[in-house]
This record gives structure tokens, sequence and C-alpha cells, in this order.
């Protein structure tokens, strides 16, 4: 009987680099975090070094949980876990509040340790969230992901530095380009193994291209040991604060909200549908991960929608090729120089690439749409409100300063708003007293039938 894709094991070579590739994809996700916190704590360059290494050695381990799984844990799809973004404004938090920056991580750690145990008990009982997550509400949120990541990519094209005079220059904005040409070109006028790799190809030709305009930084390479260990605790034994435990509480849920939007992103994806037990099973890895990741001295951890991109492009379902990625990520952890070698890609360059791998996330939702009936007026709306909603993060990041900082956690998740509006519309149109399902579908402005006949 043959494998389904997403248990086929490829040739060394072809999974080395494309696990490699996953890698390039969301390094920078990965060490964004703790480069943030590292920087308020006010950490020298070697303990930042040490805590960025850290983070990459936890999201390697958290990869394997999710990749390869053990018991009732993992969801054995190609899941890249690392540390979510959605952490960082409570972390920094956290640090303005402690009066001693030296207590700022080991409370932080604590409080991830907590949210971890906790999210990890509630898993079974979150994932019975599937039933309400219909076509109409996976494709609406899975475009929401991809939609939410291409700022990221922007972002990145324009420069490493926003506060720099040459953000956004001419040059960084060529090399961004010049990359997603680059891919575009190995996409179109290639086969087989190079057009599979044609990000990670790319992502070398614009970091050589980038060279004679000085924008490659080999030093992060001179500068780095070859081997380093994260030793457990090392910036002290975890402390509980009940402030900075309920708000890593609220990030965990955000994270398990946006960690079941992307299963069920990526089953569909893979033709591997993620049903009620993957998910509980998927939801275990990623607070398992989390618990143990302070251990190490790493952060919360969350699946990576970025891959999801990747996975969309490249047609490579392989959950091997992902827990290869993983492995790397632990390399890279212990040897700092490995790591170093892809912080040498620079930032346009990546964003070039970024705009293939989030487009394509945003792409595989809209072909969900398409599947989700959208010849009826009921789930037009849904759709149409709960894009809008999920969309005002992006357009209007200060709508809603007024908001307590723990409440804008969640309000500032595009996705997990955006999906939250999803499921309740399609419980209240789809589902609730005697919703109208028709068959045709007319403008949402225009006269309902109903209304029609009156006139």
């Amino acid at each position: 009987m043959t494998a389904h894709p997403v248990d086929e094991k490829l040739p060394a070579l072809k999974m080395a680099t494309t696990g490699l590739q996953h890698v390039a994809a969301m390094y920078a996700g990965v060490v964004a975090p703790p480069l943030i916190v590292g920087a308020a704590i006010g950490l020298s360059g070697t303990e930042l070094t040490f805590l960025t290494g850290a983070c990459l050695f936890t999201a390697g381990l958290a990869t394997f949980l999710q990749t390869l799984g053990i018991w009732k844990i993992g969801a054995r799809l190609p899941f890249v876990n690392g540390v979510t973004f959605a952490g960082v404004a409570p972390m920094t938090a956290i640090v303005a509040a402690t009066d001693d920056r030296s207590d700022a991580l080991p409370i932080i750690f604590g409080a991830v340790i907590v949210a971890g145990l906790l999210g990890f008990l509630a898993a079974p009982f979150f994932s019975k969230a599937v039933r309400f997550f219909p076509p109409v509400v996976t494709g609406t949120v899975i475009t929401l992901i991809g939609i939410s990541l291409l700022p990221v990519a922007f972002g990145w094209a324009q420069g490493p530095n926003p506060a720099a005079d040459d953000y956004g220059s001419t040059t960084f904005l060529g090399l961004a380009a010049a990359t997603l040409v680059i891919v575009l070109l190995l996409r179109r006028f290639t086969r087989g193994f190079v057009k599979q790799i044609a990000v990670l190809l790319g992502l070398v030709l614009g970091t050589l291209l980038a060279i004679p305009f000085g924008v490659t930084d080999f030093s992060p390479v001179a500068d780095a040991d070859v081997v380093g260990f994260p030793t457990p605790f090392h910036f002290g034994a975890p402390q509980f604060q009940i402030a900075a435990i309920v708000s890593m509480i609220v990030v965990m849920v955000v994270s398990m909200t946006e960690s079941t939007a992307d299963m069920l992103a990526l089953g569909e994806i893979v033709d591997r549908p993620a049903d009620e037990r993957t998910i509980a099973a998927g939801l275990r890895a990623d607070t398992l991960g989390s618990a143990l990741s302070p251990l190490f001295n790493g952060f919360m951890c969350s699946a990576f929608a970025q891959n999801i991109g990747l996975v969309a492009m490249t047609k490579i379902r392989s959950r091997y090729v992902v827990a290869t990625g993983g492995a790397f990520l632990v390399l890279m952890g212990l040897c700092p120089m490995a790591a170093s070698l892809i912080a040498v890609v620079p930032r346009p360059v990546l964003g070039g690439a970024g705009v293939v791998l989030f487009g394509s996330v945003a792409a595989s939702g809209i072909q969900t749409l398409v599947r989700a009936g959208l010849d009826k007026d009921n789930n037009v709306l849904i759709v149409a409100v709960s894009l809008a909603v999920g969309i005002i993060p992006i357009t209007a990041p200060e709508f809603y300063h007024a908001f307590p900082e723990t409440a804008k956690i969640v309000l500032d998740s595009g996705i997990s708003t955006g999906c939250v509006a999803a499921v309740a519309l399609n419980l209240v149109f789809n589902h609730l007293g005697s919703a109208r399902d028709a068959q045709d579908v007319t403008h949402p402005m225009e006269a309902g039938e109903e209304i029609a006949a009156a006139t």
C-alpha cells in the first residue's frame, strides 16, 4: 500500500535541502522575539546570542514533537513550531513591570510553564471546536493567515531597521523584487527537484546578488562560537507571579486558536483533513513544547503559518521534511556558527521570497472558499464580515488603542478576531433558529427574497 504523501520519506539530499528551506522561511520569526525581549531587558551581546540560540533549539524540539509525535502528542503533519510572536507584547510588559531586570526572564519562564501545562490539560476540550470550522470558516481563516503575514514580508523588503535612513530605499526594494523574480523564474522554467527548492535557491542567489551593494553582512559567522549548549535555567530558576501567569494564559488561548486554524488549513493543503483527534494531538504538542521550552531558556511555542505557504507552493507534503528542518534548528541551537549562516540572508531577500510564500497561503484559502458554497447569501456575508474584522489590525493598527493591554493581545491578532467572527457568524446564519439557506447568491447590499416579494 502506497504511503500518504504526508508520511513519505524522501531521498536524503532532497530531505535536507527542502528541510533547510523551511528553516530559512521561519528563521526571522524565531529570532525576532528573543531579540526584542532581550533588548528590552538590556542583555549583553553574548547573553542575547545565547537566548536566541536557546529559542532555535526549543523550536527544533517542538517541531519534533509536532511532526514525529509520541503517544497522543503531535499532529503528525508537516507543521513547524517556534516562538510565538503573540507573546512579545506581554513579555515586554512583564519586563517593564519588573523592578530588577535580572528577574524578568525567570518570571516570564515561570508564566510560560504554567500556561503550557494548563493548555496541555485543556487541549482535548479545545479541539472539540473543530465542528465549528466548516469550509466557509476555514477558507476565511486560511485567507486571513496569508493576508496577515504579507505585511511581514513587506516589512522585510524595506530593510532590517525601520529607524534607519535607508529603510525602504530603492536598493532594498530592488533586492526584494529581484529575489521575487528569481523565485518566479525558477518556478516557471525549471522542473522536478530544482523547482521544488526554488525558494531556497532564490534566497541563496538573492544573498549573492546583495553582496556588491554592501547589504550582506558576514560578521555574524565570524563572531559566532562553534559550539554552545542552552544550559537549563541559565538565567535563573523560574518565578511564578499571578499577573504574568494570567497574561501568558491569554497568549496561550490566542496561540491555541491560531494553531487550530493553522492545522485545519494545513490539513486541507496536504489532503489529510485535521479531525478532532489530530487537533487535540497537535495542541498537546504546542502546549507541551511551550511548557518544556523554559527549561532550555526558550519562550512559548506555536505553529508557524508562513511554512504552510511553503508546503502549498512546493507541494512537498512529507512531515519528515519538516522534521529534518527541526533537526537543523536543534543544530543551530547547539552550534551558533551554523545559525549565523541563515542570519547572513539580508532581510530584503527574505521579503521577496516571503511575498510568494505568504501569498500562497492566501491563495489556498481562496481555493477552500470556492468549495465552501459561496452561491449562498449567508456564506457571502460570513466571509465578507469576517475578512473585514480580520483585516482591521492590518489596515488600522491603532484601531483598538483604547482597549486594555490584555484585550489587545487578542484584538491585535487579525487571525484570531477573524476566526472568532467567522465561527460566530456561521453559527448565527447557518445553525441557529430557522436560518435561511438560499441557493442563489445576491449582492449583500441588495434586497433579499422576502423583501423583494414584499415590495
